[in-house]
């Protein structure tokens, strides 16, 4: 079909599918409210018709004030606590909590929640004049219940403009301090939109202003992949744009990442924005959408590169699968378990899910001893955050449990029961999973949490065979080692080894393992998250080349240059103070202030030897020259 390049066209093909489509219904701009940035045409037709008796009883209070009254106290909310808050959990006006949005409810026992979420009005409005100071207009702008939550720059390479124009037109042309611009008070996300590429960003700060990509990737690489139906880009309108998945982003992904820390006897809070990338969205929905069709039992390997963000996509697939319910409403999961060494992760999950739900206690990080990861399991946290060390050690702690438990019943034996946690199911979330994971401490993880189903699976298969006791045990332990069908695995790594390819992959056409889902490490490079380590790493033949032929004159004395040669041989392997000098220095004089003072050096060593001594000799380095 052949694809009509202007600029108007491109605009007006993608309010087409939006309108007839996607779920939207098209608003006037000259019905936007530019002192408020939103559109009350919209919103307050939203609120009569869906919450009547609260309308009912502000008229009461109000007369007719009631509408201005409630544009003030959205617009006074919104202004204070954002307009992502305002739109999930509602406003208070005149003592009436009032909703703004409703969302897809995670089951289908309350009919009346399904009728509220189809309430919502979706609308596009294009060209939008948003200021009371000029007539500048944004191309298009998405909004629920009248309030502006996306906009989109569209330009055509054959009118001579590209999504770097856009960008430009962002950074340049539109006033961060404009009210429908300032962070977090209406619009939440900007996208730069060609027909073959997409950036996006949460905050406009003018020429400092950071747009990222967020594209399908092009065979292992950046960009997109040819679309023999229109544009490459129209995955976005066409997919992310839609209704259900919108208000979705909107619900469950969409993320206030805040940070504080004290800086001269004060306290600096810092505030981030995060909209899910493309891989990262992508990959959440999938493993949600086969967990939701096939239940528990199976392994899934997630191969994304570092610079991906795996801490928000494992936040996000955690919090979905700790609430996921199948077709008939029951809950696929009762606990998620997420296995990890980083330290922040169960902060910026606990603060994520309370976003999300407004709730406590759903995230519990075990840091204490092996006795508090016991306790909940057997409580049934819904998201626990723990290490693959502590479950060796809870079957021993059940056990003694379990015989203290016995011994103050007056029992000889403790009750087998006791012995294992109740017949539940699991999610296991295994952040930078390594061949480790397939070894003895992960058979110990599913003797834990399959205890009761392999104690059933084994006395069956013993009674059906005349099998004695100690045969049942063993039956047991081999039953540890499979896949057990309350378990399912959910693994995480940059770098998967062939054996956990062939734990967790699954098998493709030619029936070798492949990963559920990639990200690769060049699409990670060529969009910009990481530099290319073979482009950017440091031998010692090069370094000494650098350091003859740039800090010294090549035509040098013989002697000083034997001098120098010499101290530079005597790197030796077992030389680890010496290199650890040399490389901590080159890092800090000429790596450290890439990627935004993010970037980071990758020391390669020849066993688990020496990059222990390494990293002993690099605390020493660091801490005797501050």
């Amino acid at each position: 079909m052949p694809v009509d390049h202007s600029e108007k066209a491109f605009e007006a093909a993608i309010e087409a599918q939006l309108l007839e489509r996607g779920g939207y219904t098209k608003a006037d701009p000259a019905h936007f409210d530019r002192e408020r940035a939103l559109d009350p045409t919209v919103l307050l037709p939203f609120l009569n018709e869906t919450q009547p008796e609260k309308w009912e009883a502000l008229e009461q209070i109000l007369g007719t004030d009631t509408p201005h009254v409630v544009l003030d106290e959205v617009c006074k909310a919104m202004n204070s606590r954002g307009s992502l808050d305002v739109i999930r959990h509602g406003f208070k006006c005149y003592g009436k909590q009032l909703d703004l949005a409703y969302f897809r409810p995670a089951h289908a026992l309350n009919p009346d929640t399904f009728r509220l979420y189809h309430a919502n009005r979706l609308t596009v409005t294009r060209q939008l004049r948003y200021s009371t100071r000029n007539e500048n207009a944004i191309d298009l702008v998405l909004s629920i219940n009248g309030v502006p939550f996306a906009s989109a720059e569209l330009k055509n390479p054959l009118t001579g403009q590209n999504v770097r124009h856009a960008i430009h037109q962002y950074c340049h042309d539109r006033d961060p301090r404009e009210l429908i611009f300032q962070f977090k008070k209406r619009l939440l996300v900007h996208f730069a939109v060609d027909p073959d590429v997409v950036m996006m960003t949460t905050r406009l700060r003018g020429k400092e202003t950071t747009f990222l990509p967020f594209n399908r990737g092009n065979n292992g690489g950046a960009g997109n992949p040819e679309n023999p139906a229109g544009y490459r880009t129209a995955y976005l309108w066409e997919d992310v744009w839609q209704r259900d998945s919108i208000l979705d982003i909107l619900a469950r992904f969409l993320h206030l990442e805040v940070q504080e820390k004290r800086v001269g006897g004060r306290t600096v809070r810092k505030e981030k924005l995060i909209f899910p990338r493309y891989h990262q969205l992508d990959v959440v929905r999938r493993l949600e959408a086969d967990a939701r069709t096939r239940g528990t039992g199976h392994n899934y390997l997630i191969q994304h590169s570092a610079g991906s963000g795996k801490s928000n996509s494992i936040g996000w697939l955690a919090h979905r699968l700790a609430f996921l319910h199948n077709d008939k409403s029951e809950r696929v999961f009762d606990s998620v378990v997420v296995i990890t060494d980083r330290v922040v992760l169960d902060q910026q999950l606990q603060e994520k899910i309370y976003q999300f739900e407004h709730k406590h206690g759903v995230v519990q990080k075990i840091d204490e001893n092996t006795a508090q990861l016991a306790r909940a399991l057997r409580s049934g946290v819904p998201i626990i955050v723990t290490t693959l060390q502590k479950f060796p050690f809870v079957t021993e702690h059940m056990r003694k449990a379990a015989e203290e438990t016995a011994k103050a019943r007056g029992l000889a034996q403790p009750r087998e029961e006791d012995l294992v946690l109740p017949g539940r199911k699991y999610a296991v979330i295994i952040d930078e999973a390594h061949s480790s994971q397939s070894g003895e401490t992960a058979t110990e993880l599913k003797a834990v949490l399959a205890a009761d189903h392999i104690r059933q699976k084994a006395k069956e298969q013993a009674e059906a065979e005349g099998l004695s006791d100690y045969e049942e045990e063993i039956l047991r332990t081999m039953a540890k080692r499979g896949r057990q069908p309350n378990i399912s695995f959910f693994a995480f790594t940059a770098t998967p080894k062939p054996k956990t390819l062939s734990v967790f992959g699954h098998r493709g056409p030619d029936g070798k393992p492949r990963p559920f889902h990639l990200y690769s490490m060049r699409q990670a490079i060529e969009e910009g998250f990481i530099l290319d380590v073979l482009q950017n790493y440091t031998t010692y033949k090069t370094y000494f080349g650098l350091i003859k032929s740039i800090e010294e004159d090549p035509k040098v004395p013989r002697r000083k240059a034997a001098k120098t040669l010499a101290r530079f041989m005597s790197l030796h392997p077992h030389n680890i103070e010496q290199k650890t000098e040399v490389m901590v220095e080159h890092f800090r004089t000429h790596t450290r202030h890439k990627i935004g003072g993010k970037a980071k050096a990758m020391v390669v060593t020849s066993s688990r030897l020496h990059a222990v001594r390494y990293k002993q000799a690099f605390d020493r380095y660091i801490a005797e020259k501050g």
